[in-house]
């Protein structure tokens, strides 16, 4: 029925269009700076720390996620941290976001992770109840802290 797959460089245009979609979807459409370019040299560069795949659907793209290695020191072990996971509108309900969190899952084990783990904002029901359906835990005593732009940079320079 699905079929993931190994993102490359040629599917670049088809993230940042799932990235733009998952924005819009999380309010933050406005807060989209990636480009192609962007997405091409930080998924695919030399230095590139992150992972991506493409879920398709008799060979159309339906859905994307963007993953890296996290590390915990207590278990002495890598964790999966997944940045972002997008399933098309039409295909929500299908299983294609249940397939594509397995296949994560699988990666993990096989890399010997410790932990699998994402992020999802409180509002999200949909995702919220498909998370707890395949046995995540919300971690509700941990708050999730950022820096970026002129706070970053400001904290940086010192």
């Amino acid at each position: 029925m699905f079929e993931i797959r190994k993102a490359t460089p040629k599917d670049a245009e088809t993230i940042l269009r799932f990235i733009s979609e998952l924005a819009v979807y999380e309010k933050a459409g406005h807060e989209v700076e990636a480009t192609v370019q962007t997405v091409t040299s930080s998924l695919f560069g030399e230095h590139s720390v992150s992972h991506a795949a493409i879920c398709e659907r008799d060979g159309v793209p339906v859905g994307f996620a963007v993953w890296f290695f996290s590390y915990s020191t207590w278990l002495a072990r890598n964790g999966l941290y997944l940045e972002d996971l997008y399933i098309t509108p039409d295909q929500r309900g299908s299983g294609a976001g249940r397939t594509m969190l397995r296949y994560l899952a699988r990666i993990a084990v096989e890399k010997g992770c410790g932990r699998f783990e994402w992020s999802v904002l409180d509002w999200n029901e949909p995702a919220i109840k498909a998370y707890e359906a395949i046995g995540a835990e919300p971690l509700s005593e941990w708050t999730r802290y950022r820096l970026s732009g002129e706070a970053l940079e400001s904290f940086a320079a010192g």
